[in-house]
This record gives C-alpha cells, structure tokens and sequence, in this order.
C-alpha cells in the first residue's frame, strides 16, 4: 500500500516534502509598524499596607495568626496588656466622683450666701442674738462711721464661693480628661485591621514584651496587587492615568495587560525616575515581593517596521529557531531571529523573513525540509 502511494506521487513530480506541506496551512507574513518600546523591571506590592507599632510598653497577649492567615475589617490583630491601665481609670474614675461631690457642694455653699447672705447659721457657735444684734447695729455703725463696708465684703463673700465652685468644676474636667487619656491609651493596647487583608509578617510572638516605637506586623490587602516601577523621565509622557501597558511576571512567565493606576508628581533628583504603580487584574498569579517586568512606549525612537508570525509557526532546531517557507512546490526551512513576544499568540521576527513569504503555520512534527526520495523496499 505504501508503495503505490509513493508510485503515484512519482508519477505527480511531487516529492514526499511537498505532499507534506501541502497537508500544512499556509501562512503569508505581514509586516506592522511596531513601537518602540523599553523593558523596565519593578516589583510587586500590595494596593493598601500597613505596618502596626507599640504606640507604649506592655506584654503582647493575644496575637490573631500567623503569616497569611486573613482577617476581616475590624478584626484584633494584637493585644497588650492592660491590667495597670484599667486600675489607673477605676482611679480617675474615683477622682471624678470626688471633684464631682466637690462641684455640688461649692454650688450650695454658692447659692446659700447669694440668697441667704450671714444667715443665723453661718454664727459659730448657733448664737441668733448676737449675729442678728450685728446685723442691725454693729455693722450698719461701722459702715456709717467708715470703718467697714458690708457691699464690699459681700462681694468679697460671693468671690470666695464662686472660686471655689470654678475650682472644683475644673477639677471634675481634669479627672475627666485623665479618664480619656487612659481611655485613648486602652485603645492603643489593642491593634485592629483597617481593612480586609492577611499578615504578611509578623514581628512578635505572645508573651513578648514591647517597647514605644517596636514594629509588631505588616497586614496588607493581597486581593488587589500592583507593580511599583521607576520609569525614566523620558519615558512618563507616554503614560497617563489608565493606560493599558504588557507585564511580563516573573511567575510562570505568564504576559498580562497592567493598567496605569498613579504616576508620582515628582522626579528622584539623583537617578531622575518617577516612581509608576500599574494596577493588576484580581485573582492574578503572584504575590508581593515578586519580580515584574512592564513594556513602555519610548517616543523618543522612531517605530520599527517587523514582520509577525503566530508562535505555532516556529520550529526549534536546537537552540536555533526557524520556519518551513513554500517556495512553489518545496519547502525549506529557513533559520529566523526572533524578537519580543506581541502577545501569547504572535511573535516578532528580526530578521529571516519580509513581507510576502509563505510558511507554514503548524508544521507537522518529525517532518524534513526539502526533496525527499522513495525509501528502499526491503525483501525478506
């Protein structure tokens, strides 16, 4: 059987390459106008993180999980303890009360002498008589004789008890701003998650004790990541705010689009880059800390005019790729030089081929590249 197909294709003029090729799907290359673009390296990070610090000292007493674990918005991370703290506000509290009783009574002591001024009462002693003999007699005298003056020193009476009412009101205040204090500090016992995230790293264990200033997380939100890069300045003008750029991550060597998400105001003064976060999509493969490369437009170079194959095109001789191109009724295969990656299906090519050329787009594989002649029949 296999000789009479080899008969008949004698008889054709076609060679075994031939048939071959014509089995494969043709391809006419194309060339495009490609721009000019330049490869700068970054790094992956987190869209929102934060690192927690002992805001005073104390004994970590709970602390929420380890590296990775997530957590709600809300959620306490870390927990100091605050024995001392809440035995400082039963004392404040107490104090409060104290100036408080103290108000009240100055605010009677207050009243009394403003409505009932040297009332029977106030005399040591109880004695009526002579206090009121000194009402009616002894006072008026003095004040008609000069030696006293009884609107002075009822002023001077309602003073006295009205400083002592604005002392002790400021007292209340003072032990109610004590109470705040110790509150605030309470709050600052206790660290909770500012948003939905994970810990990326943790600084202390339960039982340790802390110092103002010492770092105890970093807690990010991992959901949604970026790529920080520092663009030269030449190259910012071709970016703006929700610009589509390649990425290349270092993670399966997979190619995605990166969205411009904030370009900084300022330049570096020494190495004369601004720093460019470029958003990736959810749910993308990588993680922060991780290598990322980015593809920007460089308009300062003119674009250069290549020719774009699919990838399914390429065939690898070694380390040297290359392409079976239809010259009328044969096929060679042709060395290329490849250049950058389009996108997952296309590739450019440097040199080896220009507009116009046939290749084949999926060469099957095993196959040879020029004549091919009938193989010997074996007898047995």
């Amino acid at each position: 059987m296999f000789k009479q197909f080899l008969n008949t294709i004698t008889l054709l003029g076609l060679s075994m390459g031939a048939c071959i090729a014509l089995a494969a799907e043709p391809y006419t290359v194309r060339e495009y106008s490609i721009p000019t673009t330049v490869t700068l390296g970054g790094t992956v990070v987190p869209y929102k993180e934060v690192t927690f610090s002992a805001q005073l000292s104390g004994r970590v007493e709970r602390l929420a999980g380890e590296e990775g674990a997530g957590f709600a918005k809300d959620t306490v991370l870390v927990a100091l303890n605050n024995n001392e703290l809440l035995a400082q506000r039963r004392s404040a509290i107490a104090q409060m009360m104290n100036a408080d009783a103290t108000l009240r009574n100055a605010n009677v002591q207050y009243n009394r002498e403003l409505w009932s001024p040297n009332s029977p009462t106030q005399a040591p002693g109880g004695m009526g008589m002579p206090n009121m003999f000194d009402q009616f007699f002894t006072k008026p005298a003095s004040d008609f004789f000069g030696q006293s003056s009884s609107f002075l020193d009822r002023q001077a009476d309602l003073h006295r008890y009205g400083t002592q009412t604005e002392q002790a009101r400021n007292a209340l205040l003072q032990a109610q701003s004590q109470i705040e204090q110790i509150d605030a500090k309470l709050r600052d016992t206790v660290s909770k998650a500012p948003f939905e995230g994970v810990i990326t790293k943790k600084f202390i264990e339960v039982g340790d004790t802390v110092q103002p200033g010492q770092a105890l997380l970093q807690f990010a939100d991992t959901k949604y990541l970026q790529i920080v890069v520092d663009v030269p300045a030449r190259l910012v003008a071709s970016l703006s705010v929700g610009v589509r750029v390649p990425a290349r991550l270092d993670v399966a060597n997979q190619v995605i689009e990166a969205r411009v998400a904030q370009i900084f105001p300022t330049a570096d003064p020494q190495r004369h880059t601004v720093t460019v976060k470029f958003d990736l999509p959810i749910s993308t493969r990588t993680g922060p800390g991780q290598y990322a490369q980015v593809e920007i437009q460089d308009l300062t170079i003119p674009p250069q005019t290549l020719a774009i194959i699919p990838k399914t095109a390429l065939v690898w001789r070694g380390s040297l790729p290359g392409v079976y191109v239809l010259e009328r009724e044969r096929r060679a295969l042709r060395l290329v030089r490849i250049g950058r990656e389009m996108d997952a299906q296309n590739v450019s090519i440097l040199s080896g081929l220009k507009a116009g050329d046939t290749i084949e787009l999926s060469p099957i594989p095993g196959t040879t590249s020029g004549w091919v002649s009938a193989p010997t029949e074996t007898h047995q």
